[in-house]
């Protein structure tokens, strides 16, 4: 066709200016390299060597530059971008001196650290056996210390305590294997407890019995990311065909991809199937055979965390218990915090019931829009340590100033039935419903800025205003009782010290 013939063509024709362009750079570039080898030759020994050996560098830079942008780093194994900080005793007690100078709690992080003393100075080998309820954690167990008796069950969560077992392993190493609840259990009460094990041990059994689902892998991710030697167990392998058990292991492989100190190991820790046996006769009938236990991979893997060095075990056991004696200086320091803004929360209710009482026209708004209001969440923000912004007070206050005025009437009615519940007071109008109703407004804004403050680390006046329409409306009832007696309270007080008796 003339329209094929034309594109082959401009082709040629194409290639041809190509080919020309490319001899005449050669011709220039061979030309100018003769020039200057000639100039180089004539000119001094040390200018040539010099030329030469910056050439050469400049040369192997750029190739490495281009070397580097075309081919993407492979991380290294055994990194990843994104680590848990891991404090070294020398800070963790640093913290520790300064939570306990501020009135912080640290008695649980004491007894941590005097655990991994006591445990240091013991000198064994600690495994926990961690992963889900019913994943055969216990008959792991059972399989390597035949004469253990945790209890099992098929009922999931059979395991309710931590349990350890001594174990000498073929190598003569002292070890303590350690039986701890499943995790995603209903309630979930034990959780913690078992998290927290897995911390405190040299080496991790985590047991699965397939794939692991996202909260398996998000929990196995965290211990990987401490650097905690690992061994994923992938029990019950016997259910699957063999390509299947190919399938599942690779899965896991993947998983546990960039951790060196991560295997995975196919075990079958034993138990009972039921099978058909066919009789002489042609019947077949159900039998019961036992099967036995299969754990020689999973005892060649932990003997080689074993035969690892000593002080590397008890580095990475000790960090990891760093993190956790940090988690526990960190909600020490959440509850002082939480007991503090509780208090100041009080005082600022107790400030609004005093100043109504003491407001010449009862309800007068002199509380939410003015100093007082402002005082309050600049007394929770430094408690949290938190810097605010003027316009973010100014707006928290305007939105909640809003909502209180939708709702007056809903809190002041609320305020007088609580006040009859108290016997004497009968039905009160007037000054002292307006103070039960102003203590209520900041006990509600209170709460409210200081649970902002607890969960996303800073003032958020949109969102804060929200959770002080939700403290405001819900079991009003409740807190208009507590407020009223708060009121009564300080009104008895107020005339307890009024010579006149007003």
């Amino acid at each position: 066709m003339p329209l094929s013939r034309l594109v082959r063509v401009a082709l040629a024709l194409g290639l041809t200016l190509l080919l020309i362009v490319l001899l005449w750079a050669i011709l220039m570039l061979t030309e100018t390299a003769f020039q200057v080898w000639d100039r180089l030759s004539a000119g001094p020994t040390w200018l040539f060597v010099a030329y030469g050996a910056g050439f050469l560098a400049l040369t192997v830079g750029a190739g490495y530059l281009v070397l580097r942008l075309l081919l993407p780093r492979r991380p290294s194994r055994g990194t990843r971008t994104e680590r848990p900080a891991v404090p070294d005793r020398a800070a963790l007690e640093r913290r520790i001196t300064e939570a306990e100078a501020g009135g912080i709690d640290t008695r649980a992080v004491q007894i941590e650290l005097e655990r991994l003393r006591q445990r240091k100075a013991a000198g064994t080998i600690h495994v926990a056996f961690f992963g889900e309820i019913s994943s055969g954690k216990s008959s792991l167990v059972r399989a390597l210390v035949p004469e253990a008796k945790p209890q099992i069950g098929a009922v999931g969560g059979t395991t309710r305590e931590i349990q350890g077992y001594h174990w000498l392993s073929p190598a003569g190493d002292e070890l303590v294997l350690t039986d701890m609840p499943g995790t995603n259990e209903v309630g979930g009460e034990l959780e913690r407890s078992a998290r927290e094990e897995a911390l405190r041990a040299h080496v991790v059994v985590y047991v699965c019995d397939g794939d692991l689902s996202r909260s398996q892998h998000e929990e196995l991710k965290r211990l990987l990311e401490l650097g905690k030697p690992t061994v994923l167990a992938l029990n019950k392998s016997d259910r699957y065909r063999p390509d299947e058990l190919g399938e599942v292991e690779q899965r896991l492989r993947e998983r546990l991809g960039g951790y060196p100190r991560a295997e995975v190991v196919r075990v079958q820790a034993g138990g009972q199937r039921e099978a058909l046996r066919r009789l002489p006769d042609g019947k077949e009938e159900r039998v019961v055979r036992e099967l036995p236990p299969q754990v020689a991979s999973l005892r060649e893997a932990l003997q080689q965390h074993l035969d690892e060095e000593p002080e590397i075990l008890e580095q990475l056991r000790d960090s990891a218990v760093f993190v956790l004696a940090a988690a526990h200086l960190e909600d020490a320091a959440a509850a002082h915090r939480r007991t503090k803004a509780d208090e100041l929360v009080t005082q600022y209710a107790r400030k609004a019931v005093i100043g109504a009482l003491a407001a010449v026209t009862p309800g007068t708004d002199i509380l939410i829009q003015g100093y007082l209001g402002v005082s309050l969440i600049k007394a929770l923000a430094g408690l949290y340590g938190v810097s605010v912004r003027q316009v973010d007070t100014d707006l928290l206050l305007d939105l909640a100033q809003k909502h209180v005025g939708r709702t007056l009437t809903l809190v002041l009615a609320v305020a007088g039935n609580a006040l009859k519940a108290f016997p004497g007071v009968g039905t009160v109008a007037g000054g002292l419903a307006h103070a039960v109703a102003y203590g209520l407004i900041f006990d509600s804004l209170g709460r409210a800025v200081a649970g902002t403050l607890a969960t996303r680390g800073t003032i958020r006046p949109v969102q804060a205003a929200q959770s002080f329409e939700e403290y405001l409306s819900d079991d009003l009832e409740t807190s208009a009782r507590r407020i009223a007696r708060l009121a009564l309270a300080v009104r008895g007080q107020t005339r307890s010290s009024d010579p006149s008796g007003g």
